[in-house]
C-alpha cells in the first residue's frame, strides 16, 4: 500500500476519488439520487488534488483523506450537478451541498499551524483493514502543522473510534440540524507532538 498527494499520482484520480467518496458518504447524499454511479459521475469534477491523499494499492484508491488550514478542498459547478441529476435536482443538491460542504466553517478559530482533515472516507473492498488509520497518520506525519482539527457525526461510531485511536479529543460540540439522524457534531483535536 502506497500513501500519496492525489496530484503526485501518475494516473487522474478523480473518477476513483468519487466512487470512493460516494461509498463513504452515501448516507448523507442518497438524498438526492439512489443511483452510485450517477452520483460518482456528477462528483468527479470536485476533488483539488493538491489537498487529497490517497492509500493507493496497485492503481486502486482505496481510502481518501484532505487536509487543509480550514478552507474547503472541493469546488462544486452547479452546471455538472444540472447535467447529471436534472435541473431542478441538481440545483438543489449544488445549494444544499455547497452551504454544507463548502460555507461551513469550524465554530472556532483554527490556530495559525493547524491543519484540517476533511472528506475522510474508505473504499468498501479496504474496510476494516486499518488503511485509514494508517492514511491518516502518514497525513499527519508529512503535514507541517502542529495540530489537527476534524468534525465528525456522534452517530458515526466506526469514525469516532478511529479517530480516538489517534489520539483526537473532543474539544467542542454542536447540535445538528433537526430530521438529519445526526444529534451532534463532535469536533476533535490532535497535537502533532503531545
Amino acid at each position: 500500500m502506497d500513501f500519496v498527494r492525489a496530484d503526485k499520482l501518475t494516473f487522474d484520480p478523480r473518477v476513483q476519488l468519487s466512487r470512493v467518496f460516494v461509498e463513504g458518504f452515501y448516507d448523507w447524499i442518497k438524498y438526492f439520487c439512489r443511483n452510485k454511479e450517477k452520483l460518482s459521475a456528477v462528483f468527479e469534477h470536485v476533488f483539488n488534488t493538491k489537498y487529497f491523499y490517497v492509500a493507493e494499492e496497485n492503481g486502486k484508491i482505496a481510502s481518501m483523506a484532505a487536509c487543509t488550514q480550514g478552507f474547503s478542498p472541493i469546488a462544486l459547478r452547479r452546471k455538472e450537478f444540472s447535467r447529471g441529476l436534472g435541473f431542478i435536482r441538481g440545483n438543489f443538491a449544488y445549494y444544499m451541498l455547497k452551504r454544507h460542504m463548502i460555507r461551513n466553517s469550524y465554530p472556532f478559530t483554527l490556530g495559525k499551524n493547524t491543519g484540517s482533515i476533511e472528506f475522510v472516507a474508505t473504499s468498501e473492498e479496504f474496510r476494516r483493514q486499518g488503511v485509514c488509520h494508517a492514511l491518516l497518520s502518514y497525513i499527519i506525519a508529512q503535514t507541517p502543522y502542529d495540530s489537527y482539527v476534524l468534525e465528525v457525526a456522534d452517530t458515526n461510531t466506526n469514525a469516532l473510534n478511529l479517530y480516538q485511536k489517534l489520539g483526537f479529543k473532543e474539544i467542542k460540540r454542536t447540535k445538528a440540524p433537526k430530521r438529519s439522524g445526526i444529534n451532534f457534531f463532535l469536533y476533535m483535536r490532535k497535537a502533532k507532538f503531545p
